[in-house]
């Protein structure tokens, strides 16, 4: 089994910073793409951004210069630098990873339970 725990998030205001994390930990052999999620109230859960294993990355428009993902493979880790936050960035943000178990077998989706990022005006 695997498990995805996200830390970091809070209550900001405006403009402000956040660094969420996000550890995998259990049964890994390797994980593919991971990525950042959110979902704000009554809104679906969307896209923030995503990693590649290599470190190739793809941004959601509304966060394009603002956040940054970055990955540290030894540990299974991803981060989530976010800087210059809006209240519109107020959600429960979700990590996310495509994660194999052995060397022969296929990737599965695993989330994390979630941590939740306030700004305030």
């Amino acid at each position: 089994q695997v498990q995805l725990v996200e830390s970091g998030g809070g209550l900001v205001q405006v403009g402000g910073s956040l660094r969420l994390s996000c550890a995998a930990s259990g049964s890994i052999f390797s994980i593919n793409d991971m990525a950042w999620y959110r979902q704000a109230p009554g809104k679906q859960r969307e896209l923030v951004a995503v990693i590649s294993w290599g470190g190739s990355t793809n941004y959601a428009r509304s966060v394009k210069g603002r956040f940054t993902i970055s990955r540290d493979n030894a540990k299974n880790t991803v981060y989530l630098q976010m800087n210059n936050l809006k209240p519109e960035d107020t959600a429960v943000y979700y990590c996310n990873g495509e994660v194999k178990s052995g060397l022969w077998e296929g990737a599965e989706n695993y989330w994390g339970q979630g941590t939740q990022v306030t700004v305030s005006s």
